[in-house]
This record gives C-alpha cells, structure tokens and sequence, in this order.
C-alpha cells in the first residue's frame, strides 16, 4: 500500500498511475463526444484518439508495477554490506547495475506522460464542450506525473557513475519537461478560457 512504510510502491509507481487517471479523463470525454450529431465531423478522428489513449493508459498502469520490479533490486543493493575495500567494491557494482533500471522506468513514465499530452490536446480540441474541464483536468494529472517522474530519475541519476548515461538521460528529460510541461499550461489556460470565455 502506497502509504505504508514499504519502499515500493513509490512516487514513481504513483506518477505512473495519476499519468493514467489523465489519460483516462481525455478518453472519457472522447467517448462523450461519440454518437453526437455536432461532433460528427470528428467521430473517426475521436475513434482513433480512444484506441491511442488506451494504448497509453495500459503502458502507464504496466509501469506502475514495472517501477515497483526496478526499485527492488536498488534497494536489495543499499542493503548490502560495507565494511570491507571489496564489500564496498562488490555493493557499488551492483547498485550502478541496479540504478540503470531504475532509472529507465520513470523515464517510461516520463514519455507516456507526453504522449498523453499529445492527445489531451487532441481532446480539447475536437471533444465535446460539456465535458471539457475534464481535459484540463486530466493535463495537469500528466504534468503532474510527469514531473513526478522526472524527480524519480534525478535521485537516480544523481548517483549514478556512468557520466555518459547520465548526460544523455538527463537531457532527454529536462527537454521532455520543458516541452510538455509548457504544452499542458497552454491545454489549461485554452480550457479555463473555453470555459470562461
């Protein structure tokens, strides 16, 4: 259970489910919009949209216990002795094994959550007016996740000794994060102003 004291699940297996909750909440006005005679102009489009937004929903919620499988032997690795030159030297070796995978897994989370993104904007764009809010709902659930993971490969990365792998990790984030970040505000704010006028 996530509040307990356990490691995993974590903020990581978290970031992975509210990542699905958004994509979730576009496919849901994607399927209000379905059989509405305003929105026939769009209906395959939207059917397309569903079939997408459910692919990613399921690489999300797969990613929830994927970040629980990478973590454990990172934490297994913490827990190896370290009294001795050589107990050091064979428990350092296994955590920079064990980080790789660690850290691959919310960088998963990380692209999922722009591909959400990508089709939250779909949603507000072509989806019904009634259930737009949940559109902006459902971005700021992916930013949210996304930035979740983004803190989930950064205390991993932070240890990690392989400068090349860490460079090039750390860069395909921060421009994730920058891009997408960015691209759910404009979802919000074209939502509030839907609303609003």
């Amino acid at each position: 259970m996530l509040s307990s004291k356990e490691p995993v699940p974590g903020g990581g297996g978290a970031s992975a489910y509210v990542g699905a909750l958004g994509m979730a909440l576009g496919s849901m006005v994607g399927n209000l919009t379905l059989g509405k005679k305003k929105y026939q102009d769009v209906e395959e489009e939207i059917k397309e949209l569903l079939v997408k937004s459910e692919a990613v929903m399921i690489e999300l919620i797969k990613l929830v216990d994927k970040d629980a499988e990478a973590f454990f032997p990172l934490s297994q690795a913490y827990g190896l002795p370290k009294n001795t030159e050589e107990e050091k030297a064979v428990r350092e070796r296994v955590l920079q094994g064990a980080l790789v995978g660690a850290t691959m897994v919310p960088l998963d989370i990380a692209r999922s959550c722009c591909k959400a993104l990508d089709l939250l904007e779909e949603y507000g764009k072509k989806g019904t007016r009634i259930a737009i809010s949940d559109v902006g709902v459902g971005a700021y659930f992916a930013k949210a996740a996304l930035l979740g993971a983004k803190l989930n490969v950064l205390i991993n990365t932070n240890i990690m000794k392989d400068e090349k792998l860490k460079k090039d990790i750390e860069a395909e984030l921060n421009s994730l994060v920058e891009k997408y970040s960015k691209k759910a505000d404009d979802i919000y704010e074209s939502v509030e102003k839907a609303i609003t006028g």
